[in-house]
């Protein structure tokens, strides 16, 4: 075991911080995975931390309560003009938090996204989708799949939720792009970021005079939670909210319609929609920046000992092919599913708004079967411009025709 642990210590495969660019545009980096199972990390501010690259080692600590999950532990993960993690400073991102203020915010926002509320969504959804297929088959081919759909339909969905005007969508989209982006002027983003403080900050403002059912107006009327924290807690279900599913429509059909078989499979047996969604959910991973934790104590994982303050990264794009857990990783097969990935973590920081963004995806993902039954890409694979240079991963636009 010390051995072992000696081995490990001694390695320090990455270096500045995690790559972004995607050799081959569905799988994770191949420098990533190289690596062993633990690996020594140094991120671009010096700090040495920990690369967790096995799907059983990440799920064990995603679920181990002596791993903190506080802004001090954060270390930005790639290469970026950015000094720090701006959002990392701002009250009420309690993805942020360890309980027992974590636990305050969860329990407050739990009754909005329960399976009983997404039921009472679909139809609302269902209506939102066809609106914009509708709009694209009136104009005709050919078009940007992410701007005249995946955007608009997410945008659109996570304002009604939260209770932000749709008139406001252009603003939070412009601004949220801006904070995921990796390669602009940091004045750029602390901009961005204090023109989105300012907009749900007047958003609150108005649900505290005129509550309706909406996630905003639970927030402004929880006794513990302060103005402060609330446009905290906005900034990320806002951001959070629509720019992941945004991206797995757009890259999902990207990944479907690369994979002829199985898009075939899908038109064929819409039942199995479900599977697919899981499926393409662990396949592509659009989280590429993984999840951090820090180990409040010295932890031993496999034989390596964790220190205790030492950020540990687990990177669930390459957690999600690991051969150990998963059959043929590396092969979209939407006919397997519910195999437990980890895209939207796991522990106590699950993702709140998973079921949101499963029902968002099977709807959208079955409408553009049914409407665009030849459906294909208008470009050639290598022009498709990838976003390597943002947190969350994708396509910057997706031309297709039919």
């Amino acid at each position: 075991m010390a051995e072992m642990a000696d081995m490990a210590e001694k390695k320090c495969p990455i270096t500045n911080g995690l790559p972004t660019l995607r050799e081959r545009p569905f799988d994770p980096p191949e420098a990533l995975r190289a690596v062993d199972t633990f690996s020594r990390m140094t991120f671009p501010d010096g700090h040495e931390g920990w690369l967790v690259t096995g799907y059983r080692q990440g799920r064990e600590i995603l679920a181990d309560k002596r791993f903190s999950s506080a802004a001090r532990h954060k270390h930005l993960a790639f290469p970026s003009n950015r000094a720090s993690d701006l959002e990392a400073e701002i009250p009420g991102l309690f993805e942020h938090m360890d309980p027992p203020d974590h636990t305050r915010f969860r329990k407050l926002l739990a009754g909005q996204f329960t399976l009983r509320r997404m039921r009472q969504l679909t139809p609302r959804i269902e209506e939102i989708t066809a609106q914009y297929a509708d709009a694209m088959l009136r104009k005709g081919p050919p078009a940007d799949l992410v701007t005249d759909y995946s955007v608009p339909v997410s945008s659109q969905v996570i304002c009604e939720l939260l209770g932000v005007p749709v008139t406001d969508r252009d603003r939070f989209e412009a601004a949220s792009e801006k904070l995921l982006r990796l390669d602009i002027d940091p004045q750029e983003v602390q901009a961005a970021l204090m023109d989105l403080v300012d907009l749900t900050a007047q958003l609150l403002m108005r649900k505290q005079a005129e509550p309706a059912d909406d996630v905003l107006s639970v927030l402004v009327a929880g006794e513990d939670v302060t103005l402060e924290e609330s446009i905290g807690a906005t900034l990320l279900l806002l951001v959070a909210g629509h720019e992941t599913t945004a991206n797995m429509l757009s890259l999902g059909t990207y990944a479907l319609l690369n994979n002829p078989d199985q898009m075939d499979l899908l038109r064929m047996d819409e039942s199995l929609v479900e599977n697919a969604v899981e499926e393409l959910l662990r396949y592509l991973t659009v989280v590429h920046v993984g999840v951090q934790r820090s180990p409040t104590e010295d932890v031993e994982i496999d034989g390596v000992t964790l220190r205790e303050g030492e950020t540990v990264l687990i990177h669930l794009p390459t957690v999600n092919r690991d051969p150990h857990q998963f059959t043929d990783p590396d092969r979209l097969d939407v006919t397997q599913g519910g195999l437990g990935h980890l895209t939207f973590s796991h522990g106590i920081h699950q993702c709140l708004g998973q079921q949101l963004a499963r029902l968002e995806l099977r709807i959208g993902y079955t409408t553009l079967l049914r409407r665009f039954p030849g459906l294909r890409l208008d470009a050639k694979p290598d022009d498709i411009p990838m976003r390597s240079n943002m947190t969350v991963y994708g396509v910057h636009q997706l031309p297709v025709a039919w």
